[in-house]
């Protein structure tokens, strides 16, 4: 059995009709996906970022360290793609990293499927939640942006999906559930953190020097005097 990189959840420790699902379930998510996406309208300049940011991703989740099979670990990078390109696209992007890293013999093609929703639907959609409570309930300002939008939903988002990862190991019965919580659960916890610093880190870079590869980044909202004139 390969080794795999963290929640690249081995497809022997699930049966087929796990694979399957969950296979078909993110080919359809991929397909609406894709078609949310207006493509015409993407930013040329900021495309050539993207795909940029999806090899370093890719290249960051071949930097793994770890002790058993399903349970290794890397930051994620899930938090500064969906910030950078937005909800759809972070999808698409991740599934290319995925499937690269699959590709390159760190993980199973059977449970390429499992490990989208984990590595890839889970830490997109919670950062895209936090983004638009954000937007519609604390004020436009620089540092909410990169202090919860990035730094705390970096960190959570790899959390999550440690967490996702340890459920789904626990319900298949891989692992007992004590292994997991306690030999596992702390190292997620540990490395959300370094997923945080990072992802406020690249984002605070990228919002001041590349405003315009950060699509979810509004100067007018942002960084226009919004006080009252007449304060």
């Amino acid at each position: 059995m390969p080794l795999s990189p963290v929640m690249n959840l081995p497809a022997a420790f699930f049966p087929l009709w796990v694979q399957w699902s969950t296979l078909l379930a993110a080919l359809g998510v991929l397909g609406w996906a894709a078609s949310r996406i207006k493509w015409r309208a993407l930013d040329h300049v900021a495309l050539n970022a993207w795909l940029g940011a999806c090899v370093l991703t890719m290249a960051m989740w071949m930097m793994k360290g770890g002790f058993k099979p399903g349970l290794w670990f890397h930051l994620s990078g899930a938090a500064i793609l969906t910030l950078m390109m937005g909800h759809w696209l972070a999808l698409l992007a991740l599934a290319i990293v995925l499937a690269g890293v699959t590709a390159y013999g760190l993980g199973d093609w059977m449970s390429l499927g499992l490990n989208f929703w984990l590595m890839a639907v889970l830490p997109v959609t919670l950062v895209s939640v936090v983004l638009r409570l954000t937007q519609r309930l604390l004020p436009p300002n620089l540092f909410i942006y990169v202090f919860v939008c990035a730094f705390l939903a970096g960190g959570a988002s790899l959390f999550a999906t440690g967490l996702g990862g340890i459920v789904a190991l626990g319900l298949a019965e891989a692992y007992p559930w004590e292994e997991l919580m306690t030999e596992a659960l702390p190292f997620y916890f540990l490395l959300s953190w370094s997923e945080a610093f990072t992802t406020g880190l690249i984002m605070a870079i990228l919002i001041v020097y590349r405003p315009r590869w950060v699509a979810t980044f509004d100067d007018s909202r942002y960084l226009d005097d919004n006080s009252d004139p007449g304060a």
